[in-house]
Parts: C-alpha cells; structure tokens; sequence
C-alpha cells in the first residue's frame, strides 16, 4: 500500500498520509483560482471590452510580472521565522489577497469608466499577483518539512495529481454544464459573479484544511540548520543558482511542461475541441470527472514506482509513455470522425477517445505532478552541498521561469487564433468548424505538448538526484538539523 506508515524508518522526518493529504490541499487552494484566471481573457475581451491580441499581450505582461517578483517572495519566505511558524502566515495571507483581489477584478473592472477600466485592471491583478505568489511558493517550500522519507515524499505526488485534476475538471464541468446553460456565454457579467463566490468559497477551505496538514510540522526543529535562525543573504541565492545543477534542469523542463500544460488546458483550445470540433462542449466537464478514477490508478501506479524506483526515472518514465499517448491522439483527431463524441452516443470514436484520453492525462499527471516533491529533493541537496536551507528561493526559481515561460502560453494561444482570423473575439462554441481550425486545435493540443516534452526528457538525461543519491543526501542532513540518531 502506497499510504502505509507502518515501519517506517524513524531515522526521517515522517508524516501521516493524512497529514500530507491534507497540506496537498493547500496547493488545490492556488490551482483554483489559476484555473480562473485562464477564463479571465473571455473576461476582458467579452465584457471589459479588450481586443483579443491587446488582451492576450496584457495578460502575458501581468504574468511576466508575476514571475519578476518570485525572488523577492521566496527571500521573505526563506528569512521570516515567526510565532506561528515559517510557512502558515503567509498561506494565509496570500489567500485572502487572491480573495479580495478576484472578486473586484471579476465583479467590477466592467462597471469602472472606460478609461480607467486599464489601470484599474492591472492594479487589482498586481494584487492578485501577490497574493498568489505568497501562497503558491508556500505549497512548493513546504514539503521540505513535511517529510524527508524517500518512501512517503512520493505521495506529494498522489494528492496533487488528485486534487489539481479534480480542480481544472471540476471546474470544466462547473463551467460547460452548468454556468454556459445559465448564462448563455462569457459575455455576461453575472457568469464571472457566481463563478468568482464559488471559486474564492471552497479555496478558503482547502487553506484552512492545508493549515491543519502542516500545523504540527511548521515548526524550528525542521526549518533552523543547526538550530539556528536563518540568515541567508541575496548574495547566497547566486551562488546557489551557479552551484545547484539539479534545480537548474528541474526548472527548465518542468517550466516547458508547464508551458505546454497551459496551451493543450487553455480555455480557448478546450472551447476548438470540445465546443467546435465536437460540437460538445459540456463533454469538456464531463469528461474529465468520468476519468477522474480511471486517472487517479495510473498516478496511484506511478507513484508506488516512484517509492521503488524513485522520482527521477518514473518522471522521465512517464514523460515517455505520454509522448507516445499523445502521438495516438494526434492521429485520431486528425483522421476519426470525432464530431458527436459524447456519453449520450457510445460509438467507436466515443470509446476510443475516452481509452486514448485516459491513458494521456493519467501519464501526464504523473510526470506534472512529481515535479513539486521533486522541488523538495532540490532543496535538501542544498542543505547537502552547502549548509543553506533556502525552499523559498528554490519555489520562486522554480515559479520565476515557470510564469515567465507559461507565460508566452497566454499570447502563444492568441496569436494562433488570430492567425487563422479570430482577431477581435476568441473563439466559440457555436463557430463553424473549419480546415483552419482543425489545424489550429491539434497543433495547440497535441503537437506543441510533444515537442515540449521531448526537450524536457533531453535537458533532463543528467539529472543526479536519484533514489540512492536522496538516501545519501537525506543521511547527511539529519547531522546538520541536529536531528541525527542511532541507526
């Protein structure tokens, strides 16, 4: 069983599964609103009234942005120690001002004069910009005092794979099945009020629950090298950046995967496939719930490899498996007849699509997913190599390139529409499907995942942290935490 703790080697830092379970939601509590955010284009383009290209360019700036200020947020984070511990304070911050900030994006930037409508926007966004980071670093930094045993760091993996899923197709069919049929479309105003209650509601939760997870771990004892407090310059971080190779691969593969993760999970590519290729759009929602199970064994799976093999070559495992499903993909969207997919109608083509989608995204989810407890190995080689207990800036690294480079997703996916003549309003559900389209949709969902992938795999065949190099990292640290006991 991949969630025993039953003899486990008391010489680790060891978590429940429950405890880990629960802090995984704290990452479900940011994936909400990131998954919100990749509506907020229909937003500015359908009611504030922005241009496709403008908004897309504008989007991709504030997001560019975003990663600017990671360092900064991940040095705060790296020195700040205080009476409720190192992490909880700023989870909680940083929800409550992704909370204020979406609610007067979304329910008010449409009603503000036309000509602040733009300084409006980006203000409440930095806000939103802030908060996020706040939260989100926390949710990659904070594994490292979870856990430091080989065999449960692997279920950081299960838990996010399972909750991120459940949050991007939760939402879908939230969106395609329910708000679409209420409202009508993304041009209307009361859609983005409801949705935004909903969203901002159950984030809260899950912090409040991720609080709970890490309330007993966020503690001296597993932050403070040697007992003593943190005192990391700026200067610190270059030489940890020249010096830590693994990080430097980690990013940048995982930064392209997100890259691609934010064109083939886009709204509007979601809107060509489902909505004008299939002339179904509610089989958006619908079909990520159905395969919620069917994709939680395969990342069950994986995980239980990662536990015997470790992280490094189940991701690079994985990675493959997914190149090879999506290669399949590609081939059936461009030759089988998928208009009228749906559950309604059990055909050929139905039950295809769903074996390749399921075998696709279960494949996927585990190479996305693997990279945040991978992040947490990082961050202890660090401490390995050279004394510094620095997760914050091992997050904001990892969240600097990851927002600038998905950040090009944003203005990648605009440009493509408005090269096949979608220049004043994105893409609907209700358009014709044409040659253009068809084109348009299996090069964002299926050749530009691909392509990505395989650079990954390429920046990745030297990485060192292995199974037996983490045992090795992990023997040493236990010393310097002032933690080390009889084996």
């Amino acid at each position: 069983m991949i969630f025993t703790t039953k003899d486990l080697d008391s010489k680790y830092n060891n978590a429940s599964a429950f405890q880990i379970a629960l802090f995984s939601l704290n990452s479900a509590a940011t994936t909400l609103y990131l998954v919100l955010m990749e509506y907020v284009s229909y937003y500015v383009n359908g009611i504030v009234g922005f241009t496709v290209i403008f908004a897309s360019a504008l989007l991709t700036a504030l997001r560019v942005f975003d990663g600017l200020i990671d360092p900064m947020i991940g040095f705060i984070v790296d020195r700040f120690e205080g009476r409720f511990g190192k992490f909880r304070p700023f989870m909680v911050l940083g929800n409550v001002l992704m909370l204020v900030s979406v609610l007067l994006m979304f329910n008010t930037t449409h009603q503000i004069p036309t000509a602040l409508r733009l300084p409006y926007f980006v203000a409440v966004y930095v806000v939103y910009v802030f908060g996020y980071t706040f939260q989100m670093i926390v949710a990659k930094s904070g594994q490292t005092v979870m856990t430091d045993n080989p065999k449960m760091r692997p279920l950081v993996s299960y838990f996010d794979s399972l909750f991120v899923t459940s949050c991007y197709g939760g939402i879908s069919l939230y969106t395609a099945a329910y708000l679409i049929p209420k409202y009508g479309s993304y041009t209307n105003p009361k859609l983005f009020q409801q949705f935004t209650l909903v969203i901002a509601g159950i984030s809260v939760l899950c912090t409040v629950l991720g609080l709970v997870g890490i309330w007993n771990k966020d503690r001296p004892e597993h932050y403070q090298v040697g007992g003593e407090k943190n005192k990391i310059k700026m200067r610190d971080y270059l030489e940890v950046l020249r010096n830590n190779r693994p990080i430097r691969q980690l990013v940048i593969s995982a930064s392209v995967n997100k890259f691609t993760s934010t064109v083939y999970n886009n709204v509007t590519v979601c809107v060509m496939l489902f909505g004008i290729m299939m002339k179904n759009y509610a089989m958006a929602g619908q079909v990520g719930l159905v395969t919620i199970l069917p994709n939680l064994a395969i990342v069950t799976f994986g995980v239980s490899l990662a536990q015997r093999i470790g992280q490094k070559h189940t991701f690079s495992l994985f990675m493959k498996l997914a190149i090879f499903c999506q290669l399949i993909m590609t081939l059936f969207l461009a030759f089988a007849r998928v208009e009228g997919i749906s559950f309604s109608n059990l055909t050929g083509s139905t039950i295809a699509f769903l074996l390749i989608y399921i075998f696709l995204n279960g494949t996927k989810s585990v190479s996305n997913s693997i990279v945040v407890p991978m992040i947490a190995d990082c961050s202890d080689y660090e401490v390995y190599r050279s004394g510094l207990y620095v997760p914050g800036f091992m997050g904001a690294l990892f969240a600097l390139v990851d927002q600038v480079i998905s950040s090009l997703a944003t203005i990648f996916v605009g440009g493509i529409v408005a090269l096949i003549g979608f220049t004043e309003v994105l893409p609907q559900v209700e358009d014709t499907l044409t040659p253009q389209v068809k084109i348009a949709t299996i090069f964002m969902y299926c050749i530009v995942p691909m392509l990505g992938w395989i650079f990954a795999l390429w920046v990745m065949r030297h990485y060192e942290l292995d199974k037996e190099k983490m045992q090795e990292v992990s023997k040493k640290n236990r010393m310097l935490f002032g933690k080390k006991k009889q084996e």
